[in-house]
């Protein structure tokens, strides 16, 4: 079915059809992530970067030779557009090298906390107002990753502050995505790409391994499963309200938990469950008051891949 045919179609089905592909989608980067958890764990982050990039443009490469390259050139604000390109760079290479070291559900609560950074961050860096309740919420929220976080000189570790920095970088592209939402999705994309696999070259300079076909292979649809995951977000924010699916990113959560338990034996300890479930609130009473107060927008769930 097209998209046309699917406007033909009532609201109703639409907004099902849009709920579908926002859980499969979800479900498609749980997949990616402990996929690219099994690969880190014999190959430099650096190493997968630069694969799965490669892998990416088999699907980027079909919608790029549809639009040009003359969008890719001639694109809104340059600077912001490299600091993005910069930030998603950050947030891929973090997320991959927490997840070496920390099960998926662990770093995944950490960036469960996306929409609480980007909340307090709007109203700073795009001027839009936030009520005392959500300000209250961004609190109870920040409250969740320092209970996660472990604060102590005994349980802090290096690979928690990077899932931190990760989703904080991924909080900020978000926000940039917002002040550039005149380029298309196409071109934010092949740019991200572009950026991971020049870091992920520079990384992987020191540190390239040899590899099986099938490692080889599994790299690769690391970046075709990515896009297709966020292609598929994408098209879901177009038949269903942005409000009625960002709730539904939380069950990345739930994946992370069984993916970690099902394939590399990782359970979540109290600590991690308790700071989860803190943060799962506060994010979902952040998005019930940009309900509330009509200001929900695509942007607040991750359209971005890891």
């Amino acid at each position: 079915m097209t998209f046309r045919q699917a406007l033909a179609l009532p609201k109703s089905n639409l907004v099902l059809a849009g709920i579908l592909l926002m859980l499969l989608g979800d479900f498609m980067f749980a997949l990616n992530d402990a996929m690219g958890k099994w690969l880190v764990e014999n190959y430099s982050v650096g190493q997968v970067l630069v694969i799965r990039s490669i892998g990416a443009f088999i699907i980027l490469g079909p919608m790029i030779a549809r639009q040009g390259l003359a969008p890719l050139t001639r694109v809104e604000r340059p600077g912001l557009q490299v600091l993005r390109v910069v930030l998603a760079t950050a947030d891929t290479a973090f997320f991959y090298a927490a997840v070496a070291y920390l099960p998926l559900a662990d770093v995944m609560t950490f960036y469960m906390a996306g929409p609480i950074y980007i909340a307090a961050l709007s109203h700073f860096f795009l001027g839009e107002k936030v009520g005392w309740r959500r300000w209250l919420a961004i609190v109870l929220g920040f409250c969740g990753v320092v209970v996660a976080l472990r604060p102590s000189t005994a349980s802090l570790s290096w690979p928690s502050l990077f899932a931190v920095v990760g989703s904080l970088s991924f909080a900020i592209s978000l926000i940039l995505s917002r002040k550039l939402r005149a380029t298309n999705d196409t071109t934010l994309v092949t740019w991200q790409t572009i950026g991971a696999l020049v870091m992920g070259g520079i990384m992987a300079a020191s540190d390239w391994r040899p590899a099986s076909a099938v490692d080889w292979s599994a790299m690769l649809l690391l970046g075709v499963v990515a896009c297709a995951a966020h292609l598929m977000i994408t098209r879901a924010l177009k038949l269903a309200p942005a409000s009625l699916l960002a709730p539904l990113q939380y069950t990345l959560l739930i994946w992370a938990v069984v993916f970690g338990v099902a394939f590399f034996g990782d359970y979540p300890d109290t600590q991690i469950l308790i700071g989860s479930a803190v943060i799962v609130v506060a994010g979902l009473f952040i998005f019930h008051r940009q309900k509330v107060v009509d200001k929900a927008e695509p942007e607040t769930v991750p359209t971005s891949v890891h």
